[in-house]
């Protein structure tokens, strides 16, 4: 099983000249525990649940180029991208950007976008669902245009494009993967099945309720004729845990139940005021062991 880590937190005791620094740790603390992945929300606002708008919050792709410099192997993303934030082409092309200045080592995530105190206080239209989830299609159509060889126009009913021209290429052998967040059965797990290379589900101690996401996921995939295997099955884990701690035992054995039903990946939220010493210990007492799950 992969693991990845996903930093939320940017309040930190030394204030904003601190964050940068610590990321810089992060991302050395990320490789030499030999994590798969590394990532940050896509939001402008903090979240309520991790204390609201007057938290500190960064924009996920500065910080993935910041994130770039400072790692080598790595895979770095946003988990995930708002469908509402960027224009689709605009957005393929700082995602290939991203792929190029970190030799290959960019991913896709994207949503539907749901924070909607963020769109009405930075002025963002916040369609209604049902034209976000059309946006999203739409944007996954043009990402997947632009990174072929196939620059022509692009018409479609909420976008047009009169040239999908992207120069240079991604470089990540097998082209850039794209992950569609969320766990919605009748629209997102669909459009899973429809275009995208990983899903991200959200996760507790139910392994049960993901399983059964992962049936529905499978009956889109027989829908739409798609291939299931193909689809990497990821998930989002919140949750108290000490790395060094007698909790890492119970968190490898649930690892275990999950990569029982077809999970392959594991992002990690850490719940500290040091993500790196998180980090390390991630590397010292769960990696060696998720390597063998």
């Amino acid at each position: 099983m992969k693991l990845g880590v996903h930093q939320i937190n940017f309040d930190l005791p030394g204030g904003p000249a601190s964050i940068g620094p610590m990321l810089r740790s992060l991302g050395e603390a990320a490789e030499e525990a030999g994590l798969d992945n590394l990532s940050v929300m896509d939001h402008y606002f903090q979240m309520e649940v991790a204390g609201g708008a007057e938290k500190a919050m960064l924009e996920g792709y500065t910080t993935m180029g910041f994130l770039a410099a400072a790692t080598s192997t790595v895979e770095l993303q946003l988990l995930v991208t708002g469908v509402t934030y960027r224009h689709p082409g605009l957005l393929a092309k700082i995602v290939t950007t991203l792929d190029v200045l970190s030799g290959g080592r960019a991913a896709l995530g994207i949503g539907a976008a749901w924070y909607e105190e963020e769109h009405v206080g930075l002025g963002v239209p916040f369609p209604p669902l049902a034209e976000r989830f059309e946006r999203l299609e739409e944007t996954v159509e043009i990402v997947r245009q632009m990174w072929s060889d196939d620059d022509g126009p692009y018409e479609g009913r909420h976008y047009r494009l009169g040239a999908t021209i992207n120069v240079p290429q991604p470089v990540r052998p097998g082209g850039i993967p794209v992950m569609i967040g969320g766990s919605g059965e009748k629209k997102t797990l669909a459009l899973v099945a429809r275009h995208a290379d990983a899903c991200n589900l959200f996760a507790g101690d139910d392994v049960g309720e993901v399983g059964r996401k992962l049936d529905v996921l499978r009956t889109h995939c027989d829908r739409e004729r798609t291939d299931y295997d193909r689809i990497a099955k990821t998930i989002m884990w919140i949750g108290a845990l000490d790395p060094t701690g007698p909790g890492a035992d119970e968190f490898v054995a649930l690892m275990e139940r999950y990569a029982a039903i077809g999970i392959t990946d594991v992002h990690i939220v850490p719940l500290t005021d040091d993500p790196v010493r998180f980090t390390a210990g991630l590397g010292t007492h769960i990696v060696p062991r998720l390597a063998q799950v």
